[in-house]
């Protein structure tokens, strides 16, 4: 069994500089989201989203909170995303489950034991996305304009796109 994991901000919904989504009102999804959630249900067993969320561990939401925002998200994609993990621990706390380290990929296969890590793929916008697929086996996708990624690390990524739009056209 294959999967696409994709990282939420910056990929899904627009990146608040220096914020957090932290209510669904804040939440904007980004443009062609939807249709390549469609594209690639064709194409992948599964569709996870793998995404840090310190804003709780700061205090500055909670995790009703934040299961509002992804029940947003959700719908905004016709229920297309088969999971949604997330790690709410600050990056000072070096949690297990927060990216780039691979707790949250080891927590899908155990929900999903057909998943093979090594059959999957990792859309993200930033290089600890591409560490946490690299680091999980996976091929990894950069999208956005976060080319830094791209040029400080290119061992670390696959593929470029501008959008998880453009990735989703390219299969």
């Amino acid at each position: 069994m294959n999967a696409l994991f994709l990282d939420r901000d910056g990929v899904l919904n627009r990146l608040r500089n220096n914020d957090y989504v932290k209510s669904p009102d804040e939440l904007e999804i980004l443009p062609g989201t939807a249709e390549a959630i469609t594209i690639c249900r064709r194409h992948f067993d599964l569709i996870i989203v793998v995404t840090n969320q310190q804003g709780i561990g700061k205090g500055l939401m909670t995790e009703a909170d934040l299961k509002a925002i992804h029940a947003k998200l959700q719908e905004s994609v016709s229920y297309g995303i088969d999971r949604i993990y997330s790690c709410p621990h600050l990056a000072s706390d070096h949690s297990f489950l927060r990216k780039p380290n691979i707790g949250m990929a080891l927590w899908a296969r155990r929900d999903f034991p057909g998943l093979r890590l090594k059959s999957c793929t990792m859309v993200g916008d930033n290089s600890t996305d591409m560490l946490f697929g690299r680091r999980a086996g996976m091929r990894t996708v950069l999208v956005g304009t976060n080319s830094t990624s791209a040029t400080d690390r290119p061992w670390l990524v696959d593929l470029c796109f501008p959008s998880l739009l453009h990735f989703a056209r390219s299969l």
